[in-house]
């Protein structure tokens, strides 16, 4: 009877898994095809806000604050990308300022603690983590690609030199499936308009991304959460289960919130959080390569970006001596702080990913 049950469910969540899968390549084709019928006074309009590098860093950062998903802010650029509405230029600061907009769900996770007087203080740290490796990562990297553009020629050298290129010859045309869904993305503008076609499209876009998210969460982690801090025995294992994991739930805004409560009961060390965390920022750069499929070499160029960006800021906090203990050290003192006066948390979380990023597009102007 129960493996019955179970054979049930998981022909259940293969089907949802499945039909989510779908639906998100569609809303990614939409997207682009709305971004490229979309008038020409709104295409300049982005053109110049993104025009500059800091203020599509922080509409990166923000847009994923608000919407806790990075991988639908980067799935969002790509399709911009591959309409021809921004150059891949545009959109990489777009996507790097999302890697620190994507860390606010474990911070606000860890604000649940704040009645706890034991707890709290290590909560704090374990939700703030990721804020910091993904900050200094941006610090390090976002001058280096202003500079001298390394991520962007990193991901163009990748895409000619293994013949990535999805833009030459491939198509997504099986059985005439492009034309249809070009038709009805025609006869969607003739109802809505552009710009109503591509809230629908990033609507259904989100919708998608967190179906997938909760279904896989659920099915791989949720009875299982007890024994979850047996994978953080050994760095390599905290390392690779990070990555596993967020590669396959795609929403590494899920996996890192599970560490909260670990940290805060002591269950695993600090250390082997953060290489869980740098595990999952490489994991979750599937998402943006799967929707730069059957796109322009630009579009799977600003895939590898993301992924090339995560992957060296890893190598970083992975390789270079005491590296690793600058995130760590800012997140534990940040957790005193929060327990000596606890609105300092609070204000962390508003000063970080709204009032600053605001603040500085503004200045920017």
């Amino acid at each position: 009877m129960i493996q019955g049950s179970d054979s049930n469910n998981l022909w259940r969540n293969g089907a949802i898994i499945l039909l989510s899968i779908i639906l998100f390549l569609l809303s990614i084709s939409w997207l682009g095809y709305g971004f490229s019928k979309i008038g020409k006074d709104t295409a300049e309009s982005i053109i110049i806000a993104t025009s500059n590098p800091f203020i599509g860093l922080f509409i990166g950062l923000l847009a994923t604050a608000i919407l806790q998903s990075s991988s639908t802010t980067t799935s969002l650029a790509v399709a911009a990308v591959a309409s021809g509405s921004l150059s891949l230029e545009q959109a990489v600061p777009i996507v790097i300022g999302a890697n620190i907009g994507t860390t606010i769900t474990s911070t606000i996770v860890s604000m649940s603690y704040i009645t706890s007087t034991g707890e709290f203080r290590k909560a704090v740290a374990g939700g703030t983590i990721h804020d910091f490796f993904n900050i200094l990562t941006v610090i390090i990297l976002f001058p280096l690609e202003l500079k001298y553009g390394i991520l962007t020629d990193l991901s163009h050298f990748f895409v000619q030199f293994t013949h990535v290129d999805a833009g030459s010859g491939l198509k997504f045309d099986l059985f005439g499936i492009g034309n249809s869904i070009e038709r009805i993305g025609n006869n969607l503008i003739k109802w809505v308009g552009a710009l109503g076609l591509i809230i629908g499209s990033f609507i259904l876009l989100f919708a998608t991304v967190k179906m997938i998210s909760q279904v896989l969460s659920k099915a791989l982690i949720g009875n299982a959460r007890s024994r979850f801090e047996s994978i953080f025995n050994l760095p390599v294992k905290s390392f690779g289960w990070g990555l596993l994991l967020t590669t396959i739930i795609q929403s590494s805004s899920v996996t890192t919130s599970l560490l909260v409560p670990l940290t805060a009961t002591g269950k695993i060390r600090i250390d082997n959080a953060l290489k869980f965390i740098i595990g999952a920022n490489i994991g979750t750069t599937i998402t943006a390569i799967l929707a730069s499929l059957f796109k322009s070499e630009a579009a799977v160029s600003l895939a590898f970006v993301h992924f090339f960006f995560n992957l060296i800021g890893s190598c970083i906090f992975l390789f270079v001596p005491y590296a690793s203990k600058l995130p760590i050290a800012l997140s534990q003192y940040l957790g005193y702080l929060s327990e000596k006066y606890r609105i300092v948390g609070l204000m962390y979380i508003i000063i970080t990913f709204f009032i600053f990023p605001f603040a500085l597009i503004y200045f920017s102007k």
